[in-house]
């Protein structure tokens, strides 16, 4: 039994009407014959057409829970540690085995959604230091292959799915700061890698490193995400300042192509990559602000850390409170998008106290209007 921040229970009426439901079946890989239990209430719209009513629920969702958690967690020191402080790839490999996260509990998280008023997930599968939270066939780098020998993806996607809540996967694509062949400091911009005093040996240089070998690695994992966890909400794609330093190169990304087998495996996944790369994408994701108008769906991600999404332990008694939250909301809403709010989970998985208490109080005064 895993240790809980708070009992189940203890949670408001929005949690407990969400228990009540029953929960849908969407095998892996289905192209939808069965309607996915986020978008019960488009389920005409969706047997005609399924990217129009995952839009449709995208449109009003207004809120929904952002998840920063891996291997930088353990550090205490936010997600971007490995740059920041110039870890070697394979000292920074390490973590792997302390990994345990074993306060890490799908089943709280959902319910603490549920109650803050949220309608969906998202978590981060692979962040730019390439370590998976799912079980990948396609590296060894991964939380199966550590202590905690668990899927985190694979859990939340189940609990998620029970729950009625939309599940997003956050995967970084632009930046990887691990794969021998993705991009490098000498072609591209966007902090591709950390700026090591001397050359890191574990990556591939010159002649011998190949792009397309990691263009070719991302879209299998993310395949992998789309035929293996069930029903998915949206891929949103992140690292957008490396192919955005050169986009006399961007077309190396093969990002259309993703997109339309991204679509091609679920046709309701919707696809973003922040502000956006091709003009093609279903929906922006800008980080706390956006200036002027768009022509599609807007969400803002913000974090309950004062700007860090990776847990910083020099940041515990400043995390953000419910005013605060309340006010990102109503900036959101005045802008018609949504607000995607982030927590970074503890070293064990388990939830901040200080945001636990301030999603619980923000769930509060939503259900008193």
């Amino acid at each position: 039994m895993l240790n809980r921040n708070l009992n189940r229970r203890s949670f408001g009426l929005a949690g407990a009407a969400a228990f009540a439901v029953a929960p849908q079946v969407f095998g892996a890989g289905q192209s939808g014959t069965e309607v996915p239990s986020y978008l019960r209430k488009y389920a005409a719209l969706y047997k005609t057409d399924p990217k129009a009513a995952a839009l449709e629920f995208f449109k009003t969702a207004e809120y929904g829970l952002f998840i920063h958690y891996g291997l930088y967690s353990l550090l205490g020191r936010g997600e971007w540690v490995q740059l920041n402080d110039k870890i070697p790839v394979l000292e920074y490999a390490k973590l792997k085995d302390q990994f345990t996260a074993e306060k890490f509990d799908a089943d709280f998280i959902t319910d603490m959604a549920l109650d803050a008023g949220m309608k969906y997930v998202n978590i981060t599968t692979r962040h730019h230091d390439s370590f998976c939270l799912f079980d990948s066939k396609y590296t060894d780098f991964k939380s199966t292959n550590s202590p905690a020998k668990r899927d985190l993806v694979a859990e939340l996607a189940e609990e998620c799915r029970k729950k009625g809540l939309g599940f997003y996967l956050y995967y970084s694509h632009g930046r990887d700061w691990r794969h021998p062949h993705a991009p490098n400091n000498g072609d591209w911009g966007g902090n591709a890698r950390p700026k090591y005093d001397t050359p890191e040996t574990f990556y591939k240089y010159g002649e011998e490193q190949d792009l397309q070998i990691y263009v070719e690695f991302m879209k299998n994992q993310i395949t992998e995400l789309l035929t293996n966890y069930g029903p998915v909400g949206g891929i949103w794609l992140d690292g957008e300042g490396t192919p955005k330093s050169r986009k006399d190169k961007l077309h190396q990304f093969k990002l259309q192509e993703l997109y339309d087998h991204i679509h091609s495996l679920q046709p309701q996944a919707l696809v973003s990559y922040k502000h956006g790369l091709t003009g093609t994408e279903d929906f922006k994701a800008p980080e706390r602000k956006f200036e002027g108008t768009s022509e599609i769906p807007l969400e803002f991600c913000d974090t309950l850390q004062p700007w860090k999404w990776g847990y910083d332990k020099s940041l515990d008694g400043k995390h953000k409170g419910a005013d605060a939250v309340m006010k990102m909301l109503a900036n959101a809403k005045q802008k018609q998008g949504n607000l995607l709010l982030n927590v970074g989970p503890l070293p064990d998985g388990s939830i901040h106290p200080e945001d636990i208490k301030t999603l619980a109080e923000v769930g509060k005064r939503l259900r008193q209007g």
